[in-house]
């Protein structure tokens, strides 16, 4: 299964958001669950006996006897109680902040190694809403949810015993009333957890406007677009209130019905244990101690239909932290390649096995056109070889490949002779070195983006680093040195020196093969002619791949492939391809390299400026 088909399994093989997301942080953070489930169970032991200690009370003070003790007794049940419960509500709480670490580590994780085409048709608002948003709603579960429900139960089956004990009529008279109200309250939590669904997905879609904006807000205020992305996000922000508000309609209704079912059962228990009391059938005290845990129940009852509620959200949240956690991770995606037909190991050959090899690749994005089409291609060891072509040709497919962001769909790549689909994705990118063209820089320090590629380089290595690459100026000019930040994403920095940043970062790791995607794109000439002189210097006896659209940068590589329409079109020299290639011919013009050549009987697809 290629990258773009790759799916989570089916509903009848996933299992459950309880038991696939929470139930193992449940389990790592067993003991500390357990001491709260004690105290919960002393909590609800000291609530159950002190209407027993009420109706000894009141018996004693109906019989003129002393009713100290039972006081006594009443007032340290009451401070057990609280103190139980003030234990319990910190072990949770505590509790859930592990578990909710555990969650965000585990999904952090996952997101990063996503393959990278999952993460193409995904929305990063949503997967930041999903680490941070939906985690929060966790949290609620198991300190406002599973364990309120829990307690409340424990409190209702011992108040149901008792009361069964003090008088069976009266419990039969009230049960009806409670059980209908439980009904009705479960038929609303369904509701419940569709509408927190919707609305938590409302929710991301107001994160995903804001993401999308921020990067490009320079952007959006150049071109007066502002105005029209807030308006999105105010549209979004609306749907996500809308949604939230049926969530709150629904979640509200639950409540005012067991409050009017308690409020039922009490003047039930009024007009029938007076009438019992009258007739001699029970006591005064029994009758007050009935009360009290009518009045006991209402309590716990509500908490658990409010626990309900944000259960039913919070297993909503765990839906959507379980989809992802269900995706397969970047090396997972492509494990059942290795060692299966393609074969491990080199392909035997009569030639020495090039550095890389494309070898009859097809290739088509996640719902795209197909974009490279039988593609082969040997790249030397120890040689330098451009790709050079129009805009959307394939050129940076070609390096995506290469560093195994996705898979070809038909055909091989080699590197040193091994099928790369048979090779960790790490092994083989500790080989590699990758200059992105959009030369990203990572919110933080010089020091920091510099070590992301050699964690272990000492300051003399990353200052160094950035003297090659022409940037000693910024640690020289500024009183943070290594330590000065370059903003998020870069911004505090030019264009040109986050490229020359990204030089330096993938320079330190000193790789046995450097990709390089339009290395020179956002330089001045100055820079690119120094550029140029680092690449000369550094190539001695390291493979290199360079994608350039600036001929400058691929007329001093050994060989240069021309890219055209997704296919190797021509290979060869500059001088070579000067004389026998229309394409290259054009292109050279059009950058005042050479002249172009009339007669070329070429479309006009291929005639765009590059």
């Amino acid at each position: 299964m290629s990258p773009r088909t790759a799916r989570p399994a089916g509903p009848g093989a996933r299992p459950g958001p309880l038991r696939s997301v929470l139930w193992p942080h449940v389990v790592a953070d067993r003991r500390r669950l357990g001491s709260a489930a004690a105290l919960s169970l002393l909590a609800t032991a000291t609530v159950v006996l002190q209407p027993l200690a009420l109706r000894q009370a009141v018996d004693a003070v109906g019989r003129s006897d002393p009713a100290g003790p039972a006081v006594a007794a009443l007032v340290a049940l009451s401070l057990l109680a609280a103190s139980a419960r003030a234990g319990q509500s910190y072990l949770l709480q505590a509790s859930a902040e592990r578990l909710v670490l555990g969650i965000r580590t585990v999904l952090t994780g996952r997101v990063l190694r996503l393959p990278m085409a999952e993460l193409d048709r995904r929305s990063r608002g949503d997967l930041v809403s999903r680490v941070g948003a939906d985690t929060s709603l966790v949290r609620a579960t198991v300190t406002g949810g599973a364990f309120d429900i829990a307690s409340a139960a424990l409190v209702f089956t011992g108040a149901i015993t008792v009361m069964a004990v003090l008088d069976p009529i009266l419990l039969a008279a009230t049960v009806g009333l409670l059980a209908g109200a439980a009904a009705v309250a479960a038929r609303l939590g369904t509701r419940i957890r569709s509408a927190a669904r919707e609305s938590q997905e409302r929710l991301s879609a107001v994160v995903a406007v804001v993401e999308r904006a921020l990067p490009a807000l320079r952007t959006l205020r150049a071109t007066g677009a502002t105005g029209g992305e807030a308006r999105s996000a105010q549209r979004a922000a609306q749907e996500a209130y809308a949604a939230g508000v049926r969530a709150a309609r629904v979640r509200a209704g639950i409540q005012p019905v067991m409050a009017l079912s308690v409020q039922g059962a009490f003047i039930v228990v009024l007009l029938v244990g007076g009438a019992r009391v009258t007739d001699g059938a029970i006591g005064l005290g029994e009758l007050v101690a009935f009360l009290f845990y009518l009045f006991l129940l209402a309590a716990p009852l509500s908490q658990a239909m409010a626990a309900y509620g944000e259960i039913q959200s919070g297993v909503a949240a765990l839906d959507r932290i379980g989809e992802i956690l269900r995706l397969a991770e970047e090396e997972e995606e492509g494990a059942h390649r290795r060692g299966g037909d393609r074969g491990e190991g080199p392909v035997p050959s009569a030639r020495p096995a090039p550095a890389v090899e494309l070898d009859r690749v097809r290739f088509a994005y996640p719902d795209g056109p197909e974009v490279l089409r039988d593609v082969s291609l040997r790249i030397e060891r120890g040689r330098t070889t451009a790709l050079v072509g129009p805009s959307g040709a394939g050129k940076s497919t070609i390096l995506a490949l290469i560093e195994r962001f996705y898979d070809p769909d038909s055909g091989t790549v080699r590197v040193d002779g091994t099928d790369t689909a048979t090779m960790e994705r790490a092994r083989l990118r500790s080989r590699l070195g990758y200059l992105e063209q959009a030369a990203p820089a990572l919110s933080g320090t010089l020091a920091e983006n510099l070590r992301l590629a050699a964690p272990e380089a000492s300051d003399a290595d990353l200052s160094r680093a950035l003297a090659d690459v022409g940037l000693s100026g910024l640690v020289e000019d500024s009183p943070d040195g290594l330590s000065t930040r370059v903003g998020d994403g870069g911004t505090l920095l030019s264009g040109g020196q986050r490229q020359r940043l990204a030089w330096a970062r993938v320079l330190l790791a000193d790789p046995e093969i450097l990709l390089m995607d339009e290395p020179t794109s956002s330089v001045d000439a100055r820079t690119e002619h120094a550029l140029h002189e680092l690449l000369l210097r550094t190539r001695a006896g390291r493979t290199v791949v360079v994608v350039a659209h600036r001929l400058s940068t691929a007329m001093t590589a050994d060989r240069i492939a021309v890219v055209d329409g997704g296919r190797i079109r021509a290979v060869g020299t500059h001088g070579r391809l000067m004389e026998r290639d229309a394409l290259y011919q054009e292109l050279a013009a059009r950058q005042f390299i050479g002249p172009a050549v009339p007669g070329r009987g070429r479309d006009d697809r291929a005639a765009f400026p590059v």
